[in-house]
């Protein structure tokens, strides 16, 4: 082979590494934008499309023993197999060359922090209200919560509709799980900050010392303003309580980066939208793929198919 004395490692050459910076940026911050896997546990990367997560389906029971010489009894522990199943998310972001060279800012740093917003806002969306969820993954939280009578509407009466012995945080606790975090809409910081206690005193008032952040029974509430917690329909959500240590997720592919200003770009039915080269833009493709599940384990209170969650609703028209 002859031996070339001009040859580089040029820009286009190692274009697979460059984006591996950004990648991890941008997953870092899918994870903080998202209000779920902010609160969820995060399980070590998948290395295929489905990863198996044995869930304990049966405890083991111990007995006396009848005297000395009494005979000692059995038991059993089972276990089952529930499925994480990674699913792809993924957006293109056209730019005409000319806005690239024409704009004062740097369109890379503006482009990230919204694609990774929007990353968030899709996740959410469909682990809490199921919403374009592929239907491999779990039902949502907030279906699944009506369906097993884990909702309460909001009487006003903020105190007793959390903390009371029949409030929402009860309704975790009676299925045998602590409640470790809340999600809250907007419209519930103004609602949480009227919740007297029986002396009459605020209950926040010590928490809002510091103004970023919020704690109910000793636990944080995370407000996301992604629209996550927006729901269509008379009742919205508007606090979710829950034991978010058994929602857990992974990830099966970081979010991986190509910038292409060669490809065609098409709608559902085949229609050229784009032309790269021919006219003159480019585009940053943006894909990830996860999976979340929950795996829910049986309860030692014995009780029959335990939910981790409830949901706080709003009045209808109104918070």
């Amino acid at each position: 082979m002859a031996e070339i004395f001009n040859a580089a490692t040029l820009r286009t050459d190692a274009a697979a590494l460059i984006p591996e910076k950004h990648s991890n940026e941008i997953i870092q911050g899918i994870v903080e934008d998202s209000a779920v896997l902010k609160l969820a546990r995060r399980l070590p990367n998948m290395s295929s499309k489905m990863l198996n997560i044995p869930v304990l389906n049966s405890l083991p029971y111990a007995y006396f023993v009848n005297g000395d010489s009494g005979m000692k009894q059995t038991t059993k522990v089972s276990w089952a197999n529930k499925v994480i199943t990674a699913e792809e998310i993924a957006v293109i972001v056209p730019v005409p060359d000319a806005v690239l060279e024409d704009s004062e800012y740097d369109m890379w740093a503006q482009i990230k922090p919204l694609v990774r917003q929007a990353f968030g806002q899709v996740i959410d969306a469909a682990i809490l209200h199921g919403t374009s969820k592929p239907t491999s993954w779990p039902s949502a939280i907030v279906p699944t919560a009506t369906e097993k009578s884990h909702t309460l509407v909001a009487t006003g009466n903020g105190f007793n509709d959390i903390m009371a012995a029949d409030g929402l945080i009860s309704m975790v606790e009676e299925d045998g799980f602590l409640v470790n975090g809340y999600l809250g809409g907007m419209q519930a910081r103004a609602y949480l900050r009227g919740i007297r206690d029986d002396n009459g005193q605020p209950i926040f008032r010590n928490g809002m010392t510091d103004a970023t952040t919020y704690t109910l029974d000793g636990q944080q509430i995370v407000f996301p303003r992604n629209g996550a917690i927006a729901a269509s329909g008379a009742s919205a959500p508007m606090l979710i309580a829950g034991d978010w240590s058994q929602l857990v997720y992974a990830i099966r592919q970081d979010m991986t980066v190509t910038k292409s200003n060669q490809a065609i770009i098409t709608d559902a039915s085949g229609q050229v939208v784009y032309n790269l080269f021919q006219q003159d833009m480019t585009a940053l493709r943006f894909v990830m793929r996860l999976g979340w599940q929950l795996p829910n384990p049986v309860s030692a209170l014995g009780v029959e198919d335990p939910y981790p969650f409830a949901v706080l609703t709003s009045a209808a028209g109104g918070a």
